[in-house]
C-alpha cells in the first residue's frame, strides 16, 4: 500500500514538473521588419544653395523708351520699346549654369512683369501688350538665358502706368518691395533636378541683421539674407508650392501689395 502511494505521488510530481516547463517563445518579427523598412527608405530632402559663377554683366542697362508713362494711356494695345546697352538679347549666356538649370533655347531676354503677376519673356527690345483700364506697376529686367535676373542699378525698369481714368491698386514706388521671378511653369526630366529660385528686391538691402526673404517650399522654410539667385534641389515630382515673403529683422512681413506671393510649379518625369 505504501509503495503504491509513493508511485502515485511520484507520478503527480512528474506531471506538475513537465506541465510547468516554459514553452519556447515565438519570435514576432513583424515590428522589426517594419522598422528596417522604415529606416532603409530614402526620403528626399529639399535643399537650397546659392547659385555661383554667372557672368555679372555689371554694365548692362535697360531703359524704357516708350510708352511715355508720364501720360495716361488709352486701354488696349500698347507698344513697349526698350533701349538695351552692353547686353545681347537672343544670345546664349556663356556659363556652365546653362547646363545646370532650365535654359531657354531662344537665349537672353527681358522679364516683363505687370502687377507682380508671372512674367512674360521677350527676346526683342520692342513688343506690344494689351493693357486694361487701371493703375499698373511695371517691373522689367534683363534675364540670362537660364532665367537668372541681371542685378544692377541700371538693369531694371520700374514704372507706374496709368491706363484710363480709373485708379486701382496703388503701390508706394519708394517702399521696400519684393518682385517674384522664378521658378515658373512646368519642368520635366533633367530640368526638375535643379530649380532656379530668383526674385528682384527694390528699395531695400537684404542682410543677416536686416530685411530678408523667407522662402517656403512645400511647407519647409528657408531664410535668404543675401540678394542672390538660389538653387532648389531634392524636390518631389508633382505640384510644388513656392511662397516668397519680404520680412524685417524680427521676421515680420513688411507691408506692401507684392511682398507676399505664392506660386505653384509642376515637376514631371
Amino acid at each position: 500500500m505504501k509503495t503504491n502511494i509513493t508511485k502515485i505521488l511520484f507520478s503527480v510530481l512528474l506531471v506538475v514538473a513537465f506541465g510547468c516547463k516554459d514553452e519556447p517563445k515565438k519570435t514576432d518579427t513583424t515590428a522589426s521588419e517594419e522598422e528596417v523598412t522604415e529606416n532603409t527608405e530614402s526620403v528626399a530632402e529639399i535643399t537650397i544653395e546659392k547659385l555661383e559663377n554667372s557672368p555679372a554683366y555689371e554694365t548692362a542697362s535697360l531703359e524704357l523708351q516708350a510708352p511715355n508713362t508720364d501720360e495716361t494711356l488709352t486701354s488696349g494695345e500698347a507698344k513697349f520699346d526698350f533701349d538695351i546697352q552692353n547686353y545681347e538679347l537672343g544670345a546664349q549666356t556663356n556659363s556652365d549654369n546653362a547646363n545646370l538649370l532650365a535654359n531657354s533655347g531662344k537665349g537672353q531676354h527681358i522679364h516683363f512683369i505687370l502687377n507682380n503677376q508671372p512674367y512674360s519673356a521677350h527676346y526683342e527690345a520692342s513688343f506690344s501688350k494689351e493693357l486694361p483700364d487701371g493703375t499698373h506697376h511695371l517691373v522689367a529686367f534683363l534675364s540670362r538665358s537660364y532665367h537668372e535676373s541681371v542685378k544692377n542699378d541700371n538693369s531694371v525698369v520700374v514704372k507706374k502706368v496709368q491706363v484710363g481714368q480709373e485708379e486701382t491698386q496703388e503701390l508706394d514706388m519708394e517702399a521696400p518691395t519684393l518682385i517674384y521671378s522664378r521658378p515658373k511653369g512646368t519642368y520635366a526630366g533633367k530640368d526638375t533636378e535643379n530649380l532656379l529660385l530668383d526674385f528682384f528686391v527694390l528699395n531695400t538691402t537684404l542682410s543677416e541683421d536686416g530685411n530678408k526673404v523667407r522662402a517656403t517650399i512645400n511647407d519647409e522654410e528657408f531664410i535668404i539674407s543675401e540678394w542672390a539667385p538660389q538653387v532648389l534641389k531634392g524636390l518631389p515630382k508633382g505640384e510644388i508650392s513656392v511662397k516668397l515673403e519680404l520680412i524685417d529683422a524680427e521676421g515680420n512681413l513688411i507691408e506692401g501689395p507684392f511682398n507676399s506671393v505664392t506660386r505653384t510649379v509642376t515637376l514631371k518625369e
